[in-house]
């Protein structure tokens, strides 16, 4: 499918984007900047955040917030505090990007180690649970509130030796169906991507003997990511969308 949005789809909207220092989380803040949006970055890693602050600045795009968090840590209060801050600053939320996940190991089922596990369960499925809790009040006073999650082909079908990520990403699709379920009646549109590969950091972790060049950069998948964002996809509710279907 060809994803087309209007140069300025995003003009006034206020979108939080996880994982928000590197990679796909990066590179769709900044797109979301240049189609009008003023972007709330959350991630861990300060100077990182920093970093695409400074870049999407540096190209007269709307001025972004910085929210450091550490997603393992963070608490239901949190995620209030989060929202209430959110609100009083911007007056309204638009959407999120849950992009923000941890890998773990990759390895077979029976050596899953359960701090392991429990730390990517809290970051890739609970964080993402109680953040959207938190700020769904905003999101349905928006006139078209979105919420994309990010899954995985692993999150499709599970896969040998992809333990706790795969687990963790078929939670994660569950959770995109049951909110969007319950939003469909209204202009809240709940949906997910799965990037495929992608030349990330990440994907680097899982296949460290790849040659990154042969894969799809950030940038070339973010007319699905501005897309699910926009009002154009007010008919798409409920989806896990391959983002590299072919691949």
């Amino acid at each position: 499918m060809d994803y087309q949005v209007e140069p300025q789809a995003l003009k006034d909207h206020v979108i939080l984007v996880t994982g928000a220092g590197a990679g796909i989380g990066k590179q769709a803040a900044m797109s979301y900047a240049e189609h009008g949006a003023t972007v709330i970055l959350l991630g861990k890693t300060v100077n990182k955040l920093e970093a695409t602050f400074d870049e999407i600045v540096a190209a007269g795009f709307p001025e972004p917030a910085i929210v450091p968090l550490d997603l393992k840590g963070a608490s239901k209060q949190n995620y209030l505090d989060m929202v209430d801050t959110i609100e009083q600053e911007y007056g309204r939320l638009d959407g999120i990007l849950h992009n923000a996940s941890l890998l773990g190991m990759i390895g077979p089922f029976e050596h899953i180690e359960e701090d392991s596990f429990d730390d990517l369960m809290q970051v890739n499925v609970k964080a993402e649970l109680l953040m959207t809790q938190a700020a769904l009040p905003l999101l349905r006073k928006a006139p078209q509130g979105r919420v994309v999650f990010t899954s995985s082909t692993v999150g499709h079908s599970g896969r040998a030796l992809w333990g706790a990520y795969a687990i963790s990403k078929f939670a994660t699709e569950g959770m995109m169906q049951v909110l969007a379920d319950e939003m469909s009646i209204t202009n809240v549109r709940i949906n997910a991507i799965n990037p495929g590969a992608t030349r990330t950091n990440m994907r680097a972790q899982a296949y460290p003997a790849e040659d990154a060049n042969m894969l799809k950069t950030p940038l070339e998948l973010m007319p699905l990511y501005l897309y699910l964002m926009s009002a154009e996809s007010q008919d798409i509710n409920g989806q896990c969308i391959d983002a590299q279907p072919k691949r």
